[in-house]
């Protein structure tokens, strides 16, 4: 019997309070690796800041349009299907899903939400791409747009950002072919 002991250590950057977000160090990301993004309609003034922000930042990275694809679902209940669907051609390093889901008034925002989440996590796992939630999940419109640009800085950046430090990680565990 072989027992394997990871430890992990978190740079100073990955150990802040979960209100703040780790600043992003670019690093090389191989030439090869071109990226998905699956953008819901649902919400969609929403999704579109997040969208651009996502696409600005992955452009300013390097990552010039050929390596990069967008695809539309109708709403963030579907992103985890098309994200799988998108990881199983092996076309792409990573899948970025982009929806908004605001509460309303009926229990719909933590169906949605929720089976959201745990679609997406579980699409990683299974195909063991970078997936990431670029999903906000908020009471108000207004929180949403604090997520945009706002207060609490850019969901669509950061998403780009995990994107491409989840690639680069995982090429130097397993590079790219």
């Amino acid at each position: 019997m072989t027992i394997v002991i990871a430890i992990l250590i978190l740079p100073p950057y990955c150990q802040a309070m979960s209100g703040e977000s780790p600043d992003f160090e670019p690093r090389d990301v191989p030439p090869q690796a071109k990226i998905a993004i699956v953008a819901a309609r649902f919400n969609a003034s929403l999704v579109e800041k997040l969208l651009a922000g996502c696409l600005d930042r992955l452009k300013e990275l390097g990552l010039d349009d050929h390596r990069v694809r967008v695809h539309r679902v109708p709403g963030a209940f579907e992103l985890p299907l098309a994200a799988k669907a998108l990881a199983q051609t092996k076309q792409y390093a990573a899948v970025i899903c982009l929806g908004a889901v605001v509460r309303g008034q009926t229990a719909h925002f933590e169906y949605v939400a929720g089976e959201c989440a745990r679609g997406i996590a579980q699409v990683s796992l299974e195909t063991k791409l970078p997936i990431i939630f670029g999903v906000l999940t908020t009471d108000t419109v207004e929180q949403a747009m604090d997520r945009l640009g706002g207060a609490h800085g850019h969901a669509g950046i950061r998403a780009a950002e995990a994107a491409l430090e989840m690639i680069v990680l995982l090429d130097q565990i397993q590079p790219i072919r």
